[in-house]
């Protein structure tokens, strides 16, 4: 009886020996593979003006009465425009994600908010989200001008009024994704995979 004990106690400790060598060699190969394919970026959807062109120009008035110029005379700012609505959760949980870049970024960014509807929905999502440094416009012809189809939508626009990288927006890492593509000078992380094949993007 202590012998078949014994005997099967060491049956598992070996059972369990060998079902962490496989969780070590799994998590190794997902690791492998995750720096193999790279951080992905937002996704550059077809439409509206294309990174390196001028903005369309809009001189908008935000619901808190600011009044909001996009495009045209250059300000020495890069513009972070951000469509969203207050029915989408991806927008929401984007929302601490808007903040951190902005306190990071600080007076070289502004930050503005774009989207359409309700004006009080909008009210209440802007009261309950804490979003009142950021102003607010709703214009549906800025989200034909830049062909938003799909919420969210980011636009990261340069100092010079030139939009520096676009797309959709679906975590944290395709929100950086913006910035740095606009430090590579390309028009996303995809496009600059697609010259530098051999090349690691830094994570």
């Amino acid at each position: 009886m202590i012998t078949a004990l014994v005997t099967t106690s060491i049956l598992l400790w070996i059972v369990v020996i060998v079902q962490a060598i496989i969780l070590v060699a799994l998590l190794r190969q997902v690791g492998l593979l995750h720096e193999r394919l790279g951080p992905v970026g937002a996704l550059t959807l077809p439409g509206g003006p294309q990174t390196g062109e001028a903005s369309p120009r809009f001189d908008l008035e935000a619901i808190d009465g600011r009044r909001v110029r996009i495009g045209g005379a250059a300000d020495g700012r890069t513009t972070l425009l951000f469509f969203l609505s207050p029915t989408c959760p991806i927008c929401k949980s984007l929302l601490p994600v808007i903040k951190s870049i902005a306190r990071e970024e600080g007076d070289a960014l502004r930050v503005i908010l774009a989207s359409d509807g309700d004006v009080r929905a909008q009210q209440a999502m802007v009261e309950r989200e804490k979003l009142e440094a950021f102003p607010l416009v709703l214009s549906t012809p800025l989200g034909l001008a830049f062909q938003v189809s799909k919420l969210p939508h980011a636009v990261l626009i340069d100092e010079n009024n030139q939009v520096a990288a676009k797309g959709l927006v679906n975590n944290r890492e395709h929100l950086e994704s913006l910035f740095e593509a606009r430090a590579r000078g390309v028009a996303s992380l995809q496009d600059f995979r697609m010259r530098n094949p051999g090349l690691r993007i830094a994570h």
